[in-house]
């Protein structure tokens, strides 16, 4: 099965269902963008934005606007492990210096050249709300 998630990824689609109520939201927006990559030694890269971005109004970005586009934003890279339909992404380097060290672990689906990735129930890492976020990815190339 590993070497079936092997290449990279563009992201489809972000939703976030909230626990208890069972509402399902956007999570990053109508047209998230992003890539992910699984590499044949073991190495993975994510990197995934909001896609209503604002451009900051001058070259160099003001404060709020620095904040609103780095919190519209996530990307880490690790090591991958697969276990079943179980994918443990170890964290190496991340946006989230809370990230760095930890071990993110998604139930995995394949359907042709979908991989559809859902988190376990837990806390949002951009509002802290408990929820299951799943996203869809559409293969670029292996």
């Amino acid at each position: 099965m590993h070497e079936k998630l092997i290449g990279t990824w563009k992201l489809v689609s972000a939703i976030r269902e909230e626990i208890p109520q069972g509402t399902k939201v956007d999570q990053l927006g109508r047209n998230p963008t992003g890539y992910l990559n699984y590499a044949p030694d073991g190495r993975m890269m994510a990197i995934i934005a909001r896609g209503d971005r604002v451009q900051p109004a001058q070259e160099r970005a003001t404060a709020a606007e620095a904040e609103a586009l780095f919190r519209s934003v996530l990307s880490y890279a690790g090591t991958y492990t697969v276990s079943g339909n179980e994918i443990t992404h170890s964290v190496d380097i991340s946006w989230n210096e809370r990230w760095t060290g930890s071990s993110q672990t998604r139930l995995f689906e394949l359907e042709g050249d979908r991989l559809v990735l859902a988190t376990l129930p837990s806390p949002d890492p951009l509002d802290g709300r408990m929820s299951v976020r799943r996203m869809v990815w559409q293969r670029v190339t292996a």
